[in-house]
């Protein structure tokens, strides 16, 4: 069976991913129920396992309901198993699950929120990434350090470019201003922004993106680049330092 993801926005500016495919359907966050059970009924299709990447209410809010609708199973991180519903599996670094195209790893992506997780799946060339990586930016470090966050983005970042980033908000082009603010003169990053700007003028979402974009526009990915050092006046500095300069800057922008 061909793999599908689709796409469900949800509250003001989240997004919630369904994964159809070998083993079912499956549902990354759950930011409200409603239009999760619009998407579902839609396609006549059941919902199997629930896969929360953090604590924040935003992401779980609609999980009792769909929990009581449909009986999936309920996967998380097990780092934060005392601050979420009910979890049917605990999840921790490195674990499998999912058979066929619907096989994925899990990968531990703390900073955002301590425990925080993100979900890879291989064969299909994808990666659910929440508030941790996200299209042109990252989340607020709200729990961990600059150093656990840009540590977390490099595991991301190491991954087969070609891998889609499915991150968790759209944000992307409040994200495309701060990021020219760095790098005026990036011209894939101009390029970008220019494209970003007629997508969401027409309505569509831009936080669904393959990782080479991420790598060559996102300055939060770009620390390490001896460019986006001398942009920030930081060619000495670690990889982690030029990260923390750059979220900082974000947090004030």
């Amino acid at each position: 069976m061909p793999l599908e993801i689709v796409t469900v926005p949800c509250r003001s500016d989240n997004y919630a991913y369904l994964i159809h495919g070998d083993a079912g359907t499956y549902l990354v966050d759950a930011p409200e129920a409603e239009p999760i059970i619009a998407a579902l009924e839609g396609r006549d299709w059941g919902l199997d396992a629930i896969l929360i990447t953090h604590h924040h209410a935003d992401h779980v809010d609609g999980l009792s309901e769909l929990r009581e609708k449909y009986s999936p199973r309920v996967m998380g991180p097990r780092k934060e198993e005392a601050k979420l519903p009910p979890l049917t599996d605990p999840l921790e670094e490195g674990d499998h699950d999912g058979t066929g195209n619907m096989e994925f790893e899990v990968i531990e992506v703390p900073g955002h929120t301590l425990g925080h997780i993100a979900f890879h799946f291989p064969k299909a060339k994808a990666a659910f990434t929440a508030d941790s990586l996200m299209a042109l930016g990252c989340g607020r470090v709200f729990e961990g350090t600059p150093e656990m966050m840009w540590e977390s983005l490099s595991k991301l970042a190491a991954l087969p470019p070609e891998t889609v980033i499915y991150s968790g908000h759209e944000y992307t082009q409040a994200n495309a201003r701060f990021a020219l603010t760095i790098e005026p003169e990036n011209e894939e990053l101009k390029s970008r922004a220019e494209a970003i700007a007629q997508a969401r003028a027409e309505d569509r979402p831009t936080a669904q993106v393959p990782l080479s974009e991420e790598l060559s526009t996102n300055p939060f990915l770009r620390a390490s680049d001896p460019a986006l050092k001398r942009a920030v006046g930081m060619q000495d500095a670690t990889d982690s330092q030029v990260f923390a300069e750059v979220r900082t800057r974000k947090d004030r922008f």
